[in-house]
């Protein structure tokens, strides 16, 4: 098979499931000329254990409009905030607290995140999530 060529890469974030052509999808793939429907489609199809989490979708655009994906796991500050059972971080963090989470929680998601993450150990992609979590004023305790 000939090897197609790669017209652009199109990173977005999406709900798990409930992509459709409304924006911001719709004219993001539009404009591109890719079949919004057949995205959309596959899309819900791939992700329906991810329902209702936010899923970050690199899509490859190739010259004669076809396209594929890849999915990555929902973000490490969704994972903290659901761990944390919170809303959102804090407004001021690094002076105002606004929860915690453990150290088991942390690794956890390390865990759940790993493949996506730049990280060969457990413990290192810990320590990743540890400081995501502080940035988002959020303690980690032992």
């Amino acid at each position: 098979m000939a090897k197609k060529e790669i017209k652009e890469y199109l990173k977005l974030q999406i709900k798990g499931g409930q992509a459709n052509p409304a924006p911001p999808i719709g004219p993001a793939l539009g404009q591109r000329g890719i079949n919004i429907m057949e995205f959309c489609k596959a899309f819900n199809e791939k992700t329906k254990k991810f329902m209702g989490n936010p899923v970050s979708v690199v899509i490859t655009i190739y010259k004669d409009k076809k396209f594929d994906f890849i999915i990555k796991s929902p973000p490490a500050s969704h994972f903290i905030k659901q761990a944390a059972k919170l809303k959102s971080g804090s407004k001021e963090p690094g002076r105002v607290i606004t929860g915690s989470i453990t150290m088991k929680q942390a690794e956890q998601i390390a865990k759940e995140k790993m493949k996506d993450l730049n990280a060969f150990e457990l413990k290192e992609a810990t320590k990743i999530i540890c400081g995501s979590a502080r940035s988002m004023g959020i303690e980690v305790k032992e």
